[in-house]
């Protein structure tokens, strides 16, 4: 769990990642950086739990700094930024920030695990409704790798049944030949319709998480509206968002249930 994708920041900053050009040098991104991976080691090693804090919170915002007026996009700082987040036992910044190097980086286990992981201790569990475990198991290459990696299989599947029609125009039909492409056809049409679908017909849904140690939801946008739920809602909660008015969200959570929240209270992911 406290495995550091660090490299994979550094990886890519050292092949030249894209800098806007009003943000900050690269130099200072570099310091920055380095800084901020010495605060995590020490953290990790330091057995005084308020030192310990006041590190991980030195981590985080060198991070923070990275990503805000870098600004750096990039799944390997945003998995180190979940880690500290996680490791301060702040569940709900945690859960946004490995979602958000998730969305960057799909497939990366190392991701997936640690997200995983912060999920389990969330005290709020809602359950998800039957159609979205069916969807998730049916069609799992959707859900499980990312867009990036769907494009490149496209492409790869795309260039095999090309492949494989050549050489029967040139050799000749045989059942090789016709079973490679019916396999090579199917997997171009799944993940094709795949990338397809995220990138033109999927209802737009803007997740979000509760940052909020607790809140009650409400019924409408303000604290004198009723409660929504019995029990209020807590850090690390997942939503989607269905509408925002000043100072207010109103969330949909996986059950299908819904009510209002202060703005201050979450995070879009």
């Amino acid at each position: 769990m406290k495995r550091m994708a660090f490299y994979i920041f550094l990886v890519w900053f050292l092949a030249g990642g894209s800098f806007a050009e009003t943000g900050l040098p690269k130099e200072k991104i570099t310091d920055l950086f380095r800084e901020a991976n010495e605060s995590f080691r020490k953290a990790n090693i330091q057995t005084d739990d308020a030192e310990r804090g006041r590190l991980y919170e030195q981590a985080i915002l060198g991070y923070e700094k990275i990503i805000n007026d870098g600004p750096v996009k990039n799944a390997g700082l945003y998995y180190n930024l979940a880690n500290a987040y996680l490791l301060k036992q702040d569940i709900g910044r945690a859960i946004l920030n490995y979602k958000r190097a998730e969305r960057l980086d799909g497939s990366n286990t190392d991701i997936r695990k640690n997200l995983a992981f912060a999920e389990g201790r969330r005290l709020d569990q809602v359950a998800e409704k039957t159609q979205g475990h069916i969807l998730k198991t049916l069609f799992f290459w959707h859900y499980d790798f990312s867009i990036k990696t769907r494009f490149i299989l496209t492409t790869i599947f795309f260039a095999l049944t090309c492949a494989v029609i050549t050489l029967m125009i040139w050799f000749g039909r045989n059942a090789a030949f016709t079973s490679l492409i019916v396999i090579f056809g199917i997997l171009l049409a799944c993940f094709l319709s795949s990338v397809i679908w995220e990138t033109g017909f999927q209802p737009a849904g803007i997740r979000g998480v509760i940052t909020a140690g607790e809140i009650m939801a409400r019924q409408g946008d303000a604290a004198s509206y009723p409660p929504s739920f019995k029990d209020p809602l807590h850090s690390g909660t997942e939503f989607i968002l269905i509408e925002k008015r000043t100072g207010w969200f109103h969330i949909k959570l996986s059950d299908d249930s819904d009510g209002w929240i202060p703005e201050t209270s979450a995070e879009i992911i």
